[in-house]
């Protein structure tokens, strides 16, 4: 009985943190480069610091398979395959990867170790978001990793930092409360 509580507990804490990501990803400012400034990433990487590797991967594959589908969970509320094969579709091709290193960092319970390891997802997410904005563009990757994520990394390297706090104090309160722990 308490297994499949606990599998419940985890099924439950998946789909609110594929919420949680699908609302702060709508939310934009609109940028010149078309790429616009989100919360994506400190979502995805708390994702993963609060779900654990498998958890977060998952959640965070389900936010691009709910937007592939045309659900509106984009960026300005967009969705649809277009986004995923549109110059900023990239970006979202490594969120999953980002949700996944997070959360393996998370079980490494240690600052440092956690947060390269959030910080390496995030350079997965800008390698391929440049890398498809270039392709499709026709500009060098050089030139496009200036203009689409260049302007990025402080945010985002803060949002991942953030993130990583953020989580332990929310594990910390759901484990006084005896509702989750992650493992």
């Amino acid at each position: 009985m308490k297994d499949r509580q606990e599998k419940t507990r985890k099924l439950i804490f998946t789909g609110m943190m594929t919420a949680v990501v699908c609302v702060l990803s709508i939310l934009e400012i609109p940028m010149p480069s078309g790429v616009p400034i989100t919360l994506q990433t400190f979502a995805l990487a708390l994702c993963g610091y609060l779900l654990g590797w498998k958890l977060g991967f998952t959640a965070s594959l389900l936010y691009v398979v709910l937007g592939a589908v045309g659900v509106p969970v984009f960026s300005g509320m967009s969705g649809g395959v277009g986004v995923l094969t549109g110059f900023t579709g990239g970006f979202i091709w490594g969120f999953p990867v980002l949700g996944l290193l997070a959360g393996v960092g998370a079980q490494r319970k240690r600052l440092v170790p956690a947060v390269a390891l959030g910080l390496a997802g995030l350079a997965v997410v800008h390698l391929l978001g440049s890398l498809q904005y270039s392709l499709l563009s026709g500009n060098g990757y050089g030139a496009s990793f200036l203009l689409v994520s260049a302007p990025y990394l402080i945010k985002d390297i803060l949002s991942v930092a953030g993130a990583y706090a953020i989580s332990l104090a929310i594990l910390r309160a759901l484990r006084s409360a005896h509702l989750y722990s992650l493992g």
